[in-house]
């Protein structure tokens, strides 16, 4: 690594973060946005071995206190992934970590497109076949790809959202030539290894990105072109955790519309935010009523879960497109 006194911000920062307990670091990290946790997480991920002086040097930087009792040793995938789990959910720090470990096997490449403007990746793939542009916009994070979609020609545009949804796995290969558009050189990725992207959630997630009107009238023209795939693309527009997005006055027009049967089996496979958001919006005695059913029940099969909240949610798309409550997301109710 380098001296003291040549240490990047990017790499101070990381050091800092790795000399920190895990809660610490990850309650640090949720103060910033997602460009900052990507590049800090690359950074940590990339940390070799630092030396005392070296941290002495980042310590000096940050606090003006040196305390140089130990170094900081190379930090391990699992430490890295437990902090931005705590940081930023299960989900979102996996696609980071998946994405460090493609850019140190592979080198920059299209690595390098989440960095630059939306404008100029645009411009890199109008003029590439449709299913090229189809795996860069699945590779980069959906609001990014929310960002490039309206800058495509808009013929275009319908033509890349059917090819992402048709997406699932695709050769390394496949990637190696995205990373040759970018960067003009060969990667010696094994053609064998496969990695999945796109499908109609990745379409979803870039739908939901954009703003209302846009988004409504990306899904019209799928359905014209796809009516399966419409169908499949827009069950995932709204699902039974999004009533995390839907304010308490919806919530509440919502439960007087549910089955409390209903209600106590959803509940059972939804995340605690979910659970808690639904509680809160019932009177203190129906909420001990529904708590006291749900542990009364037991076990419950997954498919029931799911039917549940699946009846919830198409509820919940009726009382949206009646005007009665508005649901959570850029585009709101337009997506359902």
């Amino acid at each position: 690594m380098a001296k003291p006194d040549e240490i990047s911000g990017k790499q101070r920062a990381a050091i800092l973060l790795m000399s920190l307990g895990e809660a610490d670091a990850a309650s640090l990290l949720k103060q910033l946005d997602a460009g900052d946790v990507q590049k800090l997480g690359l950074a940590m991920a990339d940390l070799k071995e630092v030396s005392r002086d070296q941290m002495s040097a980042v310590l000096d930087k940050f606090i003006g206190v040196v305390d140089a009792k130990a170094g900081v040793a190379t930090a391990s995938k699992d430490y890295v992934r437990r902090v931005l789990t705590q940081a930023v959910g299960k989900q979102k720090a996996d696609s980071l970590l998946d994405r460090v470990s493609t850019a140190t096997a592979a080198g920059q490449g299209i690595e390098a497109l989440k960095w630059m403007e939306a404008k100029a990746v645009a411009q890199i793939v109008a003029g590439e076949h449709p299913q090229i542009a189809a795996l860069v916009l699945s590779y980069l994070d959906p609001a990014q790809a929310a960002a490039i979609l309206p800058l495509l020609p808009e013929a275009m545009r319908t033509d890349v959202l059917l090819r992402i949804a048709s997406l699932n796995e695709v050769p390394q290969s496949a990637i190696n030539e995205l990373d040759q558009l970018v960067e003009k050189q060969a990667s010696a990725a094994p053609v064998t290894v496969l990695r999945r992207v796109g499908g109609t959630k990745a379409v979803a997630d870039i739908l939901k990105s954009m703003e209302g009107d846009e988004s409504g009238a990306e899904l019209g023209k799928i359905e014209a072109a796809d009516v399966e795939m419409h169908r499949q693309i827009k069950d995932l527009l709204f699902v039974f955790d999004d009533l995390m997005n839907v304010d308490d006055r919806g919530i509440q027009a919502l439960l007087r519309e549910v089955g409390s049967d209903s209600l106590a089996v959803a509940l059972r496979g939804a995340e605690p935010d979910v659970q808690d958001k639904i509680l809160r919006n019932m009177s203190k005695r129906a909420a001990e009523i529904l708590k006291d059913d749900m542990e009364a029940r037991g076990p419950v099969k997954l498919a029931d879960v799911e039917a549940a909240q699946k009846e919830i949610v198409v509820i919940a798309a009726r009382l949206a497109e009646e005007g009665t409550i508005t649901l959570g997301g850029k585009g709101g109710g337009e997506f359902v």
